[in-house]
């Protein structure tokens, strides 16, 4: 908050500073804040009117006149105009008009607008001036007492360090005060900014991360029915044979109700509780679940091959990963590779799950499904949110060129059983 040197306000303009002061810096020449004129014009107005009711410090021994005291008075009432955009040079200026005025009856308008500007130059000054400040007139403070006490050898002799501390060291302590309070609230505000950004950066992650957990949910539920849907209506179009039709017919109705039943569970799982009856818990697809989903395949017309090595107790990310990796595995051969067999094996190895499914590649023959790429993307990141690897492409079988999907998903020892 107060980093560095105090930077004057927006309004201000730059003039040669005198190498006196601040070692040549440009002086800040802005207009007074209108609280400080507020200040310097109570102040000057108080010290006139102590003056023409004849109340002074001192009766005895000043060497200038009566009337000599309105001069530091109007000095120290101007140098309030800069307590604030400049209050180094406030400060060290009011103390030789303080000095001055020990040489006239004194006002106490002109001792208590010092006092402010002991205040400002702590509380507008810069930090080393807020830490220099506060030392340098305990020191003060402390060797006047010390001085006046040897000097008249009476206890009144410590009133003198009383009021010296009063108006020096007293301000300074006050400035530190509201200071520190100032720069922790500053401080505490930053926080609180730096708290809901790094909420709201949280909360968008978080937002994100649900949606293309959603996107790849919706996927991978039902591209395969829509993808075999795609297929046979296709199929059912371009030949024109009563019995080809009726078979296509058939698979487009059993796919589109199974895709209907597979966007009624999802809806069910991103819908609120809303107290519906109907509503039931959708538990999440299992390694079980393999054999009615190669099942469906086979409907679909894939020859297809599965061999589960699997066993028991894998945690239900791991196996919902597996699954839809299959699942979708399977939706990529009936929409792009030839005839022949499509091998799934699942099983364990030392500390992972891996899963393999290979397929014919090469053109296919017939009609075919167009593809988005978002499966592929999707199955990669199943596989990232594991920390396992995933590798998918063509490669070269016994049989000629095969398309080949292979993940690796680790599996913790500590998680073996844990079902959610």
């Amino acid at each position: 908050m107060y980093a560095g040197r105090a930077s004057p306000p927006a309004r201000c303009r730059r003039r040669p500073r005198p190498a006196v002061f601040n070692g040549g810096m440009p002086l800040p020449l802005c207009r007074p804040h209108r609280d400080d004129v507020r200040i310097a014009a109570a102040g000057l107005l108080g010290g006139l009117l102590l003056w023409a009711l004849g109340l002074t410090n001192s009766q005895g021994w000043p060497v200038l006149g009566d009337g000599w005291l309105l001069v530091p008075l109007c000095a120290m009432a101007g140098l309030e105009l800069l307590r604030r955009t400049a209050p180094q040079t406030a400060l060290v200026l009011g103390t030789l008009v303080l000095i001055a005025d020990q040489f006239t009856l004194g006002s106490l308008a002109t001792t208590l607008m010092f006092t402010d500007l002991v205040y400002a130059a702590v509380l507008y000054g810069t930090p080393a001036a807020a830490r220099r400040i506060p030392v340098t007139t305990a020191l003060i403070t402390i060797a006047v007492t010390l001085g006046f006490l040897a000097w008249f050898r009476r206890p009144e002799a410590l009133l003198i360090g009383v009021v010296t501390g009063l108006v020096s060291f007293a301000p300074a302590a006050t400035g530190v005060l509201v200071r520190n309070h100032q720069e922790a609230a500053g401080s505490a505000r930053l926080r609180a900014e730096q708290t809901a950004l790094l909420a709201e950066m949280d909360r968008t992650q978080a937002v994100v991360a649900e949606r293309a957990r959603m996107a790849r949910e919706l996927h991978d539920m039902v591209a395969n029915h829509l993808s075999a849907i795609a297929i046979h209506s296709t199929a059912a179009i371009s030949l024109d044979d009563p019995r080809t039709t009726q078979q296509a017919l058939t698979v487009i109705r059993e796919n589109s109700v199974a895709g209907l039943a597979e966007m009624r569970r999802l809806i069910g799982i991103l819908r609120d509780d809303s107290g519906d009856s109907r509503g039931e818990p959708v538990a999440a697809p299992t390694l079980d679940g393999l054999g009615a989903l190669v099942e469906q395949s086979r409907t679909n017309g894939l020859d297809v091959a599965l061999t589960v090595g699997a066993g028991g107790g894998l945690p239900a990310p791991i196996e919902l990963a597996a699954y839809r990796i299959v699942q979708e595995s399977l939706t990529n051969a009936l929409k792009h590779a030839p005839h022949g067999t499509v091998s799934v094996a699942v099983h364990r190895t030392d500390g992972a799950l891996t899963v393999r499914v290979t397929s014919p590649y090469g053109d296919l023959d017939g009609p075919r499904a167009p593809g988005s790429g978002a499966g592929l993307i999707g199955m990669r990141e199943r596989t990232a949110l594991l920390h396992g690897t995933f590798e998918a492409g063509p490669e070269s079988g016994p049989d000629g060129k095969i398309w080949q999907v292979r993940a690796e998903l680790p599996v913790d020892p500590a998680d073996e059983g844990v079902s959610e």
